[in-house]
């Protein structure tokens, strides 16, 4: 039987189904003329889409450099960060054993605590300045502690370093723990 013969015996048989049976044969025969209709893109055309996909290629390309090269540097800069701050309360300790025995510059101590101080230093660790006398700052300290002011303009300042803080490369790898005057 033929495609004709078949399609009108459905819709003989299933009155109610006749216009979506119609339907359906004109959808597809539309399809069809959609897809003769469709005209070739010109060279120019084909041209322009190939530069912008190139285009967007090299820029997702520059980007992906450009991050990887930045996780790089961050990598390496914070590399050394578990082992500087293990090595962190060592310094504290020579630094209070300096203080209480009054040892002079050409003591041995002395000169290890600064060898092993300037070799952290080459490695990119820095103190955080002497806060003494400013506004806390909690991008740098942490305050412990508060006491009355010993006078008005050193309300709300530091008074006391209890435990100095250290950057590694721009990132504090220990903020500096400090005592601030009350505002009240």
């Amino acid at each position: 039987m033929s495609k004709k013969k078949e399609e009108q015996k459905i819709t003989k048989k299933v009155n109610d189904n006749e216009e979506v049976i119609a339907d359906e044969n004109t959808k597809k025969s539309e399809k069809k003329k959609v897809k003769e209709e469709v005209i070739p893109p010109t060279t120019e055309e084909l041209l322009a889409t190939e530069k912008d996909k190139n285009l967007r290629l090299f820029a997702e390309f520059e980007n992906f450099r450009k991050r990887t090269t930045k996780e790089r540097i961050e990598l390496f800069t914070s590399a050394n960060k578990d082992i500087m701050s293990t090595l962190l309360p060592i310094l504290d300790n020579f630094e209070r054993s300096i203080k209480a025995n009054n040892y002079g510059d050409e003591d041995g101590t002395v000169l290890i605590y600064k060898q092993l101080k300037s070799e952290l230093e080459k490695k990119g660790l820095k103190e955080i300045e002497d806060p003494i006398g400013i506004e806390l700052d909690t991008d740098f300290h942490e305050a412990i502690t508060n006491i009355p002011a010993p006078t008005d303009d050193m309300k709300g300042k530091i008074i006391d370093v209890v435990e100095k803080g250290y950057l590694l490369g721009n990132k504090v790898i220990r903020y500096a723990k400090v005592v601030v005057a009350n505002k009240e």
